[in-house]
């Protein structure tokens, strides 16, 4: 059977990084208080000349050179985002152009923080269908441009960057042995909309709008939402918590983490944590964590990996995969 495998990967971070302690005189906050209910540290802002595009490009670019491909090699473009360059077209064509690629075909996917995981389960599909070879899943999100600035409860939370991987269809057997992505679950329920969203859209304001949550509420859903799509995932693959390498969940709270893993009984030590140095990065938050963990020679071939996200909508989902 065709399965979908993780032949390369990349990243890219904007040049400034902004520490807890520059929020000090932007906002009431401190860095003792942002560390100790969220275990951010620092995260990184884009400057002007930095966009979602150019911070996808320069991860899909990375990712094409550890696959050791071109551009010209890829037929499928997918790039998790809620932060586009324009309203249309997609930025992921923007990409397309940027990376010089005339064939195949480009489009955005917005499920916020769950960007990634619902990108790859797409990609996999189109793979495993014959609609695709190898495909460059993105990532890429500046959040920093629809922050309220003024609100401490969110302005701190949130960075920018990017991650990419190039998935490519390879021969397997049908068995968890195999090499690509073996299972996945999604999720969403639209009546949790008004717990985390932005108050703006063409349609509507005719505005951008700023990011609005409602932290305790997301927080007191979340364990609950990942729990579900990871045990659904480990059913699907007849797998266990004890089975897995690493686990790679969206960087949005250390606790939220910490609580996840101790519900699901995975072990401390196999868990990816990036949230201190980048913050939440929506979309890019899992691919930033996987290429951290890749780089960091925690993350290697034939290793089962566990990815899972929840983001604004509700939108949650998990992926099981054999690097």
């Amino acid at each position: 059977m065709i399965r979908s495998a993780v032949r390369g990967i990349g990243s890219a971070l904007p040049r400034r990084i902004m520490t807890n302690k520059e929020f000090e005189e932007l906002v009431d906050t401190s860095d003792e208080w942002i560390v100790q209910r969220t275990g951010i540290r620092q995260r990184h802002v884009a400057s002007d000349d930095e966009t979602t595009a150019s911070l996808g490009e320069a991860a899909a670019r990375h990712a094409l050179e550890n696959a050791g491909l071109e551009p010209a090699d890829i037929d499928l473009i997918i790039l998790a985002t809620s932060t586009p360059n324009n309203t249309f077209p997609a930025t992921a064509v923007d990409i397309q152009a940027r990376l010089g690629i005339h064939h195949g075909y480009a489009f955005d996917m917005q499920a916020v923080c769950s960007g990634f995981v619902y990108a790859i389960t797409t990609a996999d599909l189109y793979i495993r269908g014959g609609l695709a070879k190898r495909a460059l899943v993105i990532g890429s999100e500046t959040f920093s441009r629809i922050l309220d600035w003024s609100d401490r409860t969110t302005c701190v939370l949130f960075g920018d960057g990017a991650g990419a991987v190039v998935l490519e269809a390879v021969e397997g057997e049908g068995t968890i042995a195999d090499r690509g992505v073996l299972a996945s679950s999604l999720r969403s329920d639209g009546a949790q909309k008004d717990k985390l969203y932005v108050d703006g859209g063409p349609s509507t304001t005719g505005t951008v709008g700023h990011l609005r949550m409602q932290g305790r509420e997301v927080f007191k859903h979340a364990v609950g939402m990942i729990t579900d799509v990871i045990e659904d995932v480990f059913a699907k693959a007849d797998v266990t918590a004890d089975d897995l390498d690493w686990f790679v969940p969206h960087q949005a709270n250390k606790r939220i983490i910490d609580a996840s893993a101790r519900k699901l009984h995975i072990a401390e030590e196999k868990v990816i944590i990036t949230v201190d140095l980048h913050g939440n990065t929506s979309a890019a938050s899992v691919p930033l964590a996987l290429a951290h963990g890749v780089a960091e020679g925690k993350i290697k071939r034939g290793d089962l990996v566990l990815l899972e996200a929840m983001g604004g909508g509700f939108t949650w989902g998990a992926v099981l995969l054999r690097w």
